[in-house]
């Protein structure tokens, strides 16, 4: 098979252990970032699959409709980025490993390192000591405080558990059911939703983005927020109402962000709102980005293609294109 995988800024597949499975396979790999659908189709009008690193891409109609070689994307995780119904039109057959037995540490670990650098003040005072300044700021001990869980799923479970580490209170938001497993897990569950804004010193998000959860969080709930209270993102910017985040900490509530998603991504406008306001700690999506994650989900994603080779094809989000694949032979 000729494979294209897609995005990999860093050239950072092929370092992988994993890459060793598509051996056999004429793989390229393209390391830029496109946009643009006539060029992606010119680019990618000689492969049979498509490798894509989370959302880098959309994968709209108008570039399936002029890809009849491709058979496949394999991915891993949700795929909001990817028209579906176009693939299964065309008989692409979409596979995506929902990984729903792991959490992401590593989306957790940068979680934690966000609410550490807010609280702490780490980026003024790293470029104060760059710029001969010695201590700009005063930071705030977690210890003691109240950290909020919205959404207690597999990534929002390990955060809670590094909160409780800390000597934090942990409080939830979530589903019914999530609110049952993290009350039996010890953890405090708020009495509402108004409730459980208004008493985090540090809210972090982790819930998946559909159609149900865009913009659950709005400017209503973050007015509620503390002054000093520090709200995180690193799951989805779409989470949260546009422009909302960005208008409650120009208003003092939150007194301060910490963000690894952008409404926009790959974010290249340092002119950004978000960006340019002084009370936000932001990375560019980087909770995924480590040696060992990329290896845990690129050998799914390899493992996918392999299964497809041989007729035997796993975790496939549109059974429906076989049909639709015999239906054009």
């Amino acid at each position: 098979m000729r494979i294209a995988i897609l995005d990999d800024w860093f050239d950072t597949l092929r370092g992988l252990p994993c890459f060793a499975k598509l051996a056999g396979h004429r793989v390229e790999v393209f390391t830029d970032h496109v946009e643009d659908d006539p060029e992606l189709a010119r680019r990618l009008a000689d492969f049979d699959a498509l490798v894509l690193i989370r959302e880098r891409t959309t994968i709209r109609a108008a570039l399936v409709d002029r890809l009849p070689r491709l058979r496949l994307i394999s991915q891993r995780s949700v795929h909001p980025h990817i028209d579906v119904d176009a693939c299964t039109r065309r008989g692409v057959l979409v596979c995506s490993n929902m990984h729903s037995d792991t959490p992401s540490w590593a989306a957790a670990e940068l979680t934690w390192a966000l609410v550490l650098a807010a609280a702490r003040r780490l980026p003024e005072n790293m470029e104060a000591l760059r710029a001969g300044r010695w201590q700009a700021s005063v930071g705030d001990t977690l210890r003691g405080k109240t950290l909020g869980v919205y959404g207690y799923g597999r990534i929002g479970e390990v955060v809670a558990g590094y909160g409780r580490a800390f000597g934090m209170r942990t409080l939830v938001w979530a589903r019914e059911d999530s609110r049952r497993r993290a009350a039996a897990a010890g953890h405090a569950v708020a009495a509402d939703k108004a409730a459980f804004f208004a008493a985090c010193d540090v809210l972090s998000l982790h819930m998946r983005l559909n159609a149900a959860t865009r913009g659950i969080v709005g400017a209503p709930d973050l007015a509620l927020m503390k002054p000093d209270a520090i709200f995180v993102n690193t799951s989805r910017a779409g989470l949260v109402e546009r422009g909302a985040l960005v208008e409650a900490l120009r208003r003092g509530r939150p007194g301060r962000a910490a963000v690894d998603v952008f409404e926009t991504e790959p974010l290249q406008d340092p002119a950004d709102p978000l960006l340019a306001l002084p009370n936000v700690v932001a990375t560019p999506h980087v909770g995924y980005v480590t040696a060992e994650e990329f290896d845990l989900q690129f050998s799914d994603v390899f493992d996918q293609i392999l299964a497809f080779d041989a007729g035997r094809p796993i975790h496939v989000v549109n059974p429906e294109a076989l049909d639709a694949r015999r239906g054009q032979a």
